[in-house]
Order: structure tokens, then C-alpha cells, then sequence
């Protein structure tokens, strides 16, 4: 129960983050997304293997202090937006920012205490969604923050962001592997669970 109860919340979690960014880019004038059938909570059609089943099943099994997964990303082609960096920003966004509503409102109704089963899965669901939007403002490519800091930062730190994002995911993942995001993370998600449990 606890370990589907996990993989629910974070389904959803995953999922909403990168509808919003599909509906967005629709909004600037991109129909990639759209076309393409990814605007949709379907699950099926936003499912990666590896970041949405896999990983987070070892991580909970494991008994591990985080959980992180990801969906399939939502194909963006900035080449439709009137302004790109700007446009791009406003879909960076959207993603963390679905996720801190969804976390939001798992708040509010959980102050209603309906029963212990719901109670469980909204107190995960606002800690899944308040850890994944964090972690995806961390500004390194292709996290959202990157795409942030692409818009306000001056040139100089557009072109070095440009310039690692073919290692985007090797990074990432060598900070995991240093306990980078686990060192960072609690420091910034303790003070906001106290204010939403």
C-alpha cells in the first residue's frame, strides 16, 4: 500500500509537471505537444520505463531518504515562440509551478482529515510535489531552472549554459551520486512541509 501509494503520488506529480509545460508551449503558439498527443493525463503516453517506474521502485524498496523520477519530456520546438527565451521561461516555469499547487491544495484538503488512507497519500503528495519542484529549479540543464536563468542571466551565462547541456544528465547524476541534492534539498523543503502539513 505504502509503496503504491508512493508511485501514485509521483505519477501524478510527474505527469501534471509536463502537461503544463506541453499546455503552455501550446498557449506561445507551439502545437508540438499538442500534436503529438501530449497534452493529456494519460499516464500511458507520458510513462519513461526508467524514470517513472524503475528508478523510483528501487529507491523506495531500498529504503532510500529521497525519491526522484521523471516522465517522458514534452517535445518543446522554441522555434514557434515570438520571443524564445522569454517564451521558454514561462514553460520553464509552469512545470514547478503546477507542482507547488498541487501541493497547495493536498495542504488544504488534508486540514479536513478524512480518513487515514487519504491523509497518508496527501502528506506524500505534497512532499513528492514540493521536492520535484525544487529539484527542477536547480538552474542546470535541462532542469527548469536552466531555462530561467537563461532569460535573466547576461550572455556569458547563456552560452556556458548551452555548452553543458549535452552533459545535462551526466551532471545530474554525479551530483546525486555526491549527495549534492540530498545535502541541499532538506534545508529548503523542511521549512515549507512545516508550513503545508
Amino acid at each position: 500500500m505504502i509503496i503504491a501509494i508512493s508511485i501514485l503520488s509521483l505519477l501524478i506529480a510527474v505527469i501534471f509537471h509536463e502537461v503544463a509545460h506541453g499546455y503552455v508551449a501550446y498557449r506561445f503558439g507551439d502545437p508540438t505537444a499538442k500534436l503529438q498527443g501530449r497534452i493529456s493525463l494519460n499516464p500511458l503516453v507520458h510513462i519513461d520505463w526508467l524514470g517513472s517506474i524503475i528508478l523510483p521502485g528501487i529507491l523506495i524498496l531500498s529504503g532510500a531518504p529521497f525519491l526522484i523520477g521523471w516522465a517522458k519530456p514534452v517535445p518543446i520546438n522554441p522555434n514557434y515562440f515570438q520571443n524564445p527565451l522569454r517564451d521558454m521561461m514561462w514553460v520553464a516555469i509552469a512545470g514547478p509551478l503546477t507542482n507547488i499547487t498541487i501541493a497547495l491544495f493536498a495542504s488544504t484538503v488534508l486540514k479536513f482529515h478524512l480518513n487515514s488512507v487519504l491523509d497518508y497519500f496527501l502528506v506524500v503528495s505534497i512532499s513528492i510535489n514540493i521536492v520535484l519542484a525544487l529539484f527542477n529549479l536547480f538552474p542546470i540543464p535541462p532542469l527548469d531552472g536552466s531555462r530561467i536563468l537563461m532569460y535573466i542571466a547576461p550572455k556569458s551565462i547563456q552560452h556556458f549554459l548551452t555548452s553543458i547541456e549535452p552533459y545535462g544528465f551526466v551532471i545530474l547524476f554525479f551530483l546525486v551520486y555526491l549527495n549534492v541534492f540530498q545535502k541541499i534539498l532538506p534545508f529548503l523543503i523542511h521549512p515549507i512541509l512545516e508550513a503545508l502539513l
